[in-house]
């Protein structure tokens, strides 16, 4: 099993801390997505979508964060980052998509239709899209409602799908983390994700996770 990662990026973020919290350590390569490793030739004969993380386990390829990481869920379920009754997985689906839908893909809309590095690379992938620069002010719009939302969420309960801990938090920390890089703190006048955001940071998984970037 190898994961093919960069963990500086919100995808690969997403699937470390996954790892982390399972305490699982696995085969990793390192693709440098500021040099578009991930676009070489070599590398699209393995994964064609040109995306990164991706995983090759057993000869066969799997893409996307949240795939990857059921992937690891259905070989190490414990701890149970995807619910545990029938109704505690269902509402951790239900926020996951919503933070990954109304949070991380406004962020990254705003992201890739704004940075320089990804002027003709819109989207992710090979296939070349033009910028559109109206996305923008509207990615960040939705972002802001988004922060928002997540604020009055937690104002009722502990971690973002109910008192347990779970891969929507994973995913909402790295959507405040992704956020910082087209200059939003969603954490601004917005006390109970920050009291969220610090006990994150508390956890072991997530403070090994920001150790690599801190030497």
């Amino acid at each position: 099993m190898i994961l093919y990662d960069y963990p500086k990026a919100p995808n690969p973020m997403r699937v470390n801390l996954f790892l982390y919290e399972k305490k699982m350590d696995i085969k990793r390569k390192i693709v440098d997505l500021s040099k578009h490793e991930n676009l070489k030739p070599s590398l699209l004969k393995l994964n064609p979508f040109g995306t990164i993380p991706f995983l090759y386990v057993k000869g066969q390829l799997i893409t996307e964060s949240v795939a990857i990481c059921k992937y690891i869920d259905s070989i190490n379920p414990s701890p149970h980052l995807f619910g545990k009754s029938a109704i505690e997985k269902a509402k951790v689906i239900m926020y996951q998509r919503k933070v990954e839908y109304e949070g991380m893909l406004p962020a990254g809309e705003a992201f890739r239709n704004s940075s320089k590095a990804f002027k003709e690379r819109a989207i992710a992938g090979p296939i070349k899209i033009t910028q559109i620069p109206s996305l923008v002010d509207r990615g960040k719009k939705r972002i802001d409602i988004f922060f928002n939302f997540l604020n009055n969420t937690l104002k009722k309960t502990k971690y973002v799908a109910g008192n347990n801990f779970s891969i929507a938090d994973i995913d909402a920390y790295v959507t405040l983390s992704f956020a910082k890089w087209i200059k939003i703190d969603g954490t601004e006048k917005r006390a109970y994700v920050k009291k969220w955001k610090d006990n994150l940071e508390a956890r072991q998984a997530f403070r090994k996770y920001n150790n690599l970037f801190s030497k």
